[in-house]
């Protein structure tokens, strides 16, 4: 099937009848009726039903314009690619970041960035994991680093580090070096709710063990939850670079969980089905190159003597 002719087609659909298309494409309309009719002629089959008010598309049509458009948005990306190659990588592209992530890396990863690419234009989104998913599978952003994303076959992934879950408490907490898992029954917790992915990882692991935890609030993201251990209310369930969300921690204390570990992982999300231009391409590899460790490992625990007490 010759592009042009698909170009064509998809474009008599979309304006609804030739005469439009024909204005559209600056072509003359006997020319545009002899490429479609060249069209149907090669495929076997009827396209379009011409009306009083224009065409109305048959199922042989229906089934065609779908791979059009894919044929002919793959032809375009790909003369875009090769042209790319000429050049030093431009454009504009969008990467989400999490919040506790971004603390860390932003600064470098745009330093970096435009350290290589100046003609070229990054955005960091910043938020919860599950927010920057769906603006990922919805094409608001390109690619992004996401906590423990739930399955679909909308997006691949890559995990770039996995970091285990600590019990966090108030400073005034005696901790042991390391929390059971039925240990964490005693503490009074208050956790990210449900669907965070922090949330969905400890239900997922403790309720199959029938481990019920003595949960006295739910708040919407992690940096609350370390809000809240601070003032003493209760203690949370927390990955090790939640701990980064403050610049020093006076107020918490630490411990790992296990055994058994609780891990989470910092996932490279990227669109399955959408084409990756160079620039989206170039800047995975610099997301890959970011030092997630010591950006989320958290410094040694203190305590602070103004800390308020919680009574177990």
């Amino acid at each position: 099937m010759d592009l042009k002719q698909l170009a064509y087609f998809v474009e008599v659909v979309e304006r609804g009848s030739f005469s439009k298309a024909a204005v559209s494409l600056n072509l003359a309309q006997p020319s545009l009726s002899r490429q479609i009719a060249a069209l149907e002629t090669e495929l076997g089959h009827r396209l379009l039903e011409r009306t009083g008010r224009g065409v109305n598309i048959t199922e042989a049509g229906l089934a065609l314009l779908s791979h059009a458009k894919v044929m002919l948005n793959a032809a375009e990306e790909a003369k875009f690619q090769i042209k790319e190659m000429r050049n030093e990588p431009s454009g504009k592209v969008v990467v989400g970041l999490p919040l506790r992530v971004s603390m860390g890396l932003c600064v470098p990863l745009i330093q970096r960035f435009r350290e290589q690419w100046p003609n070229a234009l990054i955005t960091v989104v910043e938020g919860l994991s599950l927010s920057l998913r769906e603006a990922l599978i919805h094409g608001r952003i390109d690619l992004a680093l996401l906590f423990d994303p739930a399955p679909t076959p909308l997006l691949k992934y890559e995990t770039l580090m996995r970091e285990k879950l600590m019990l966090v408490a108030p400073a005034s907490v005696p901790l042991p070096k390391q929390v059971s898992l039925h240990m964490l029954k005693d503490f009074p917790m208050v956790l990210p709710s449900s669907p965070n992915p922090i949330r969905n990882l400890i239900d997922a692991f403790l309720l199959p063990k029938k481990i019920d935890l003595k949960i006295v609030a739910e708040v919407g993201a992690v940096h609350s939850a370390l809000a809240l251990v601070e003032t003493a209310m209760a203690c949370s369930i927390l990955p090790e670079s939640a701990l980064n969300l403050r610049a020093n921690h006076p107020k918490v204390s630490w411990a790992p969980i296990g055994p058994p570990a609780m891990w989470n992982q910092l996932i490279l999300a990227i669109p399955a089905a959408r084409p990756m231009n160079r620039l989206t391409t170039e800047t995975s590899k610099l997301l890959r190159a970011l030092d997630f460790r010591n950006s989320c490992a958290p410094s040694s625990p203190s305590r602070g003597s103004e800390a308020p007490q919680m009574h177990l």
